[in-house]
């Protein structure tokens, strides 16, 4: 049986508390790889917006390698998902923007990150940095769908808890999102701004 439930708390970061953490997971934890990812998260502008969509539809290229990645359910700081990804041929990411525009999903937010990922007490640890602005870290799980979600999430917090990490709540995770949104992401218009290699050129994907 797939593990396609996706438990998963956030919280922000220092720039200090990023690089205490990062020193403590190198020690203590196992490290698993580096991601540099530029996506596009079309649910910003599908019914619901930010704060009550239950579906999360995304296109992002992660090391070079681009995927089509659906989320369903709740999100808040705390959530727990089902998710759905594909992975597609390297080079592909402008042809799927313009298969996912020409579909109708026209706008999205556009958003660069990096995150060093690591392997604590099962758990994995995402790092991310938002370049230029801020910085958080995702402590995840992925689970079978008759496992107890609401346990696993307990056994996430209280590991965060032992790190003295601060997780965010509804508000504040919102609060954070607007703040990205304003502040670090652009909203991507295929209409006005796609055209024929645009990703390749402009990122090198």
């Amino acid at each position: 049986m797939n593990k396609n439930i996706e438990i998963e708390i956030r919280g922000p970061l220092s720039k200090e508390k990023f690089n205490k953490l990062e020193s403590f997971l190198n020690e203590k934890g196992r490290k698993l790889i580096e991601k540099n990812r530029v996506l596009i998260d079309y649910s910003t502008f599908l019914d619901g917006g930010i704060e009550d969509r239950k579906k999360d539809i995304r296109l992002r290229v992660t090391n070079g390698v681009p995927e089509i990645i659906v989320k369903i359910g709740q999100w808040g700081g705390t959530d727990q998902r089902k998710e759905l990804s594909v992975l597609t041929n390297p080079s592909s990411f402008d042809t799927l923007v313009e298969i996912f525009g020409e579909l109708g999903l026209k706008k999205g937010m556009l958003c660069v990150r990096r995150s060093k990922i690591y392997e604590y007490q099962g758990i994995e640890f995402a790092l991310v940095e938002v370049p230029n602005h801020s910085y958080y870290y995702e402590a995840e799980k992925m689970a079978h769908e008759g496992e107890n979600p609401e346990q696993i999430t307990k056994d996430i917090t209280k590991v965060c808890r032992a790190l003295q990490l601060e997780i965010f709540d509804k508000k504040t995770f919102f609060e954070y999102i607007q703040r990205l949104n304003k502040e670090a992401n652009e909203v991507f218009d295929y209409t006005t701004s796609f055209r024929p290699n645009y990703f390749k050129n402009r990122f090198g994907l």
